[in-house]
């Protein structure tokens, strides 16, 4: 009996470890998303950054269109034919065109001349981080959805905890001890960004789970059949028939949906089965004032209009499936909404990095060592967004192919075990002057390498730099305010029993 007493405190100690553990890592997953959600609210402006010498231009006309799809099918021999077939068509963000096959994707001039191979990588990674973690793509997507879920479940009662959170919205006490005004800005912040979490958890829970249901539903209906399954909403493709045949006129397909419907703006022709007796060409098309992401024109290879999908007169639900992309991702309006976007993304980052350190204050003066998950949560906070600019210099050194997740995780665990093994190694001051430190260097080393012409590509340079120095006067605020020494020096103790 009793060794079963001696026994029990050592037990409990370790559940509670692990349950902090547990609620650690869940809390690092919704930072990470919203990290890199935040950032690829403007994608590609980014992939314009990541390649900066390609040829750009407001518009390219339908015969460039058809002289591309012919041009870049030709590199294609010798390899597996594609099934698919996309002209990305220039755009305010991203005004440069773009021909993807199943093997390769190239950027062309205004005459449709393929010009450079498509390789924005480093973007890449950041979508995939955000969409599904860079895990395969069903359970990612189902992860970052049930994610959503818990997001949207803890806002909500965090609300309810605080009935005076909207009353107490423009109260902050910010000079008062850190641990009051953490508290203040995460509660202020909370209240501020309320229905943009809420939008944000509950789309991005929608997206995630959504897909998860539809591999569901291929794998029991439709033989694993996804496209089958999303045809039904989006529009699906027809039988195939290998019988070769002469490319789609997709030249005539833009023509006609530009007479047809002057007020929608062209943004992908697609081919399905190109080269087949069996092609269908899609013009996706967006609509001005609208969530939907575009409604979809359907022709038969000789460029003859068959219809419309529906997705922007349909049933209320094709309209609702169509205009969450958007909802989530504020691909609409324009500049304004994709700052405020942002905006909102970094207060929901920020939300969660205070959230996690008061409740890690909170087990401190309970009398649990919390030196170890301290430490993490500080890697967890200042290491993924090193370890973001860390894959831009992975990108920059060993090209396009690089492991850029691998190396992200790799670097951000590495992280984590130091901050387990001795965290008294892990100083918040010291992550935020290597990640001011890495954000100019980067943005130097991109202007002096590329030498970039675009002013939104140089923006983007502009604001790292802008963003050097505010994490830069954080970590000499940490330094020098009294409260911040005080909370450093309690913490000190805990730090060394854990070493």
């Amino acid at each position: 009996m009793s060794q079963t007493r001696t026994e029990q405190p050592g037990l409990v100690k370790r559940a509670l470890a692990g349950h902090g553990s547990i609620a650690l890592l869940a809390c690092a997953l919704i930072y990470i998303i919203a990290i890199s959600g935040t950032i690829v609210v403007v994608a590609e402006r980014w992939q314009r950054w990541e390649q900066p010498n390609v040829a750009e231009y407001d518009a390219i006309a339908p015969s460039a269109v058809q002289n591309a799809m012919v041009a870049t099918l030709a590199l294609e021999k010798g390899k597996a034919p594609t099934e698919h077939l996309y002209v990305r068509m220039p755009s305010e963000d991203l005004p440069r065109a773009v021909v993807t096959t199943d093997n390769a994707a190239w950027y062309v001039d205004q005459a449709g001349k393929p010009v450079a191979r498509e390789a924005h990588s480093w973007t890449e990674f950041l979508l995939a981080l955000h969409i599904n973690l860079t895990l395969p793509v069903l359970w990612g997507m189902l992860l970052v959805g049930v994610i959503g879920v818990a997001l949207a479940a803890i806002t909500l009662t965090g609300v309810l905890a605080l009935p005076k959170i909207f009353k107490d919205a423009f109260r902050l006490r910010s000079r008062h001890d850190p641990q009051i005004a953490r508290a203040d800005w995460h509660n202020r912040l909370g209240a501020w960004s309320l229905p943009f979490a809420l939008v944000i958890a509950l789309t991005g829970a929608f997206i995630g789970l959504s897909f998860a249901g539809a591999a569901l539903l291929a794998q029991t209906d439709a033989n694993g059949d996804m496209e089958a399954v999303y045809g039904t909403i989006f529009g699906g493709e027809p039988e195939a028939d290998p019988a070769p045949a002469p490319l789609a006129n997709v030249a005539r397909a833009l023509a006609t949906v530009q007479s047809r419907f002057p007020d929608v703006e062209p943004i992908y022709a697609i081919v399905e089965h190109p080269g087949t007796r069996s092609q269908l060409v899609m013009i996706l098309a967006e609509h001005p004032r609208r969530l939907i992401y575009g409604e979809s024109y359907r022709f038969n290879g000789a460029g003859d209009y068959l219809g419309k999908v529906g997705l922007s007169d349909g049933e209320l639900g094709k309209q609702a499936a169509a205009s969450t992309y958007n909802l989530h991702f504020g691909n609409y309006a324009g500049l304004p909404v994709e700052l405020a976007y942002i905006a909102m993304g970094l207060a929901m980052c920020v939300i969660t990095s205070t959230g996690t350190t008061l409740w890690l204050l909170k087990r401190r003066r309970k009398g649990i060592d919390t030196s170890r998950l301290s430490a993490g949560w500080s890697v967890v906070i200042w290491g993924t967004p090193l370890a973001i600019v860390l894959a831009v210099w992975v990108r920059w050194l060993f090209g396009p192919e690089a492991l850029l997740a691998a190396i992200f995780w790799l670097a951000l665990l590495a992280g984590i075990a130091v901050a387990a093994l001795r965290p008294t190694l892990i100083g918040d001051r010291w992550l935020k002057i290597a990640l001011a430190g890495s954000l100019a260097v980067t943005a130097v080393a991109h202007v002096v390498l590329f030498r970039p012409a675009q002013p939104a590509v140089l923006a983007l340079d502009i604001i790292l730099l802008a963003m050097a120095a505010a994490v830069g006067l954080l970590a000499m605020r940490v330094r020098s305010g009294a409260g911040a020494k005080a909370s450093t020096a309690s913490l000190e103790p805990l730090r060394e029993q854990a070493s």
